[in-house]
C-alpha cells in the first residue's frame, strides 16, 4: 500500500490505544508500522500486523502487565538487601523468560561467565526483567549496566531499581529488533532468548546484527522449550543453525546447556 504520514500517525495512535501496547515507545511502533504500511494492502491490515510483531518481540513473554506502582512501593519499603533479593525473585516470575531461569539462576551466571574474569560493564539487549538478576551475575565492584527493551514503564522501573540498589545503571526504551542499540564498548553483552525473535522479524539479518555489537564477549541463549512447555528438538535445531551462521567468524565459542535454555559464550 502507498501510505502517507497521516496513515502512519493513525497507525501509531491506534496501536497505543490497546492496553498491551500503551507503554511501548511511539518510535518503536512507528518503525514497525512504516514497514507494515509498505507491505500490507490496507491500513487495517498494517495495524493488525504491527500489533502481531510487537507481540512476537515482547508481549508474548509477559503473562500480565506488571504493577510497577506496587513494585515501587515494595522496593521503597524494603529494609535490607535480603528483602530486595526476595522481591526481585517474585517480580521475575512476571516474565516467562526470567521465570523459566529462576530454577537455574544460582548456577546460570556462575557457569557461563566464569571464564571472563572481571566484568566492569554490561549491556542487556531486549532485557525484559533480566536486570533484576543483576546480583546473581558476579560483576565487579562499581560495574556499569545498560539495559534496553520495548516498554517505557518497564525501563523506567528498572532505572529506579538500579538507583535504589546503588548501581551505576540505566534502562532505555529501544527497538532492538530494528538495530542493535548504540552503546560504548562493554565487557559483556547479554542477548538472552532474543535471536529467535530477531530472525523471525529480519530473516537472514542476525549475523550482521551480532557483528555490530561492540563487546568483548556476548552471552547468547536460546529457549529449549516453547512457551507452552514443549521441546520439539529446539535445542538441537538452534545449536546447528547458530553454529552454522557464525562458522565464518573468528570467534571463540563455548556452549552451556541448562534445563530449558541453551547458551553460547562468544569471545569476539
Amino acid at each position: 500500500m502507498k501510505f502517507i504520514g497521516a496513515d502512519l500517525d493513525s497507525l501509531v495512535t491506534t496501536v497505543l490505544e490497546s492496553a498491551k501496547n500503551r507503554h511501548v515507545s511511539p518510535d518503536v511502533i512507528r518503525q514497525f508500522g512504516e514497514k507494515e504500511l509498505a507491505s500490507q494492502a490496507s491500513l487495517k491490515a498494517a495495524i493488525k500486523e504491527t500489533k502481531n510483531r510487537l507481540h512476537q518481540a515482547a508481549g508474548a513473554y509477559l503473562d500480565r502487565a506488571p504493577n510497577y506502582d506496587r513494585w515501587r512501593t515494595e522496593l521503597s519499603a524494603a529494609a535490607n538487601e535480603a528483602e530486595i533479593h526476595e522481591l526481585s525473585v517474585s517480580w521475575m516470575r512476571s516474565h516467562s523468560s526470567t521465570r523459566e531461569r529462576l530454577t537455574i539462576l544460582d548456577s546460570f551466571y556462575k557457569r557461563t561467565l566464569h571464564s571472563l574474569g572481571r566484568i566492569d560493564s554490561v549491556i542487556d539487549i531486549a532485557c525484559g526483567l533480566n536486570p533484576l538478576a543483576v546480583r546473581w551475575m558476579g560483576l565487579a565492584d562499581g560495574f556499569h549496566y545498560t539495559a534496553y527493551d520495548l516498554y517505557s514503564d518497564m525501563t523506567e522501573f528498572l532505572t529506579e531499581y538500579f538507583s535504589r540498589l546503588g548501581i551505576d545503571g540505566k534502562a532505555f526504551c529501544f527497538n532492538c529488533a530494528v538495530s542493535p542499540p548504540p552503546h560504548r564498548f562493554v565487557d559483556l553483552a547479554l542477548i538472552l532468548k532474543f535471536l529467535p525473535v530477531l530472525e523471525q522479524m529480519d530473516k537472514g539479518g542476525t549475523l550482521n546484527w551480532l557483528r555490530q555489537i561492540d563487546a568483548a564477549a556476548m552471552l547468547i541463549s536460546f529457549p529449549t522449550r516453547s512457551l507452552g512447555g514443549k521441546g520439539k528438538g529446539m535445542a538441537r535445531n538452534y545449536e546447528a543453525r547458530f553454529l552454522e551462521m557464525v562458522s565464518g567468524e573468528n570467534w571463540r565459542i563455548e556452549k552451556f546447556e541448562f534445563d530449558g535454555e541453551l547458551c553460547f559464550l562468544v569471545d569476539k
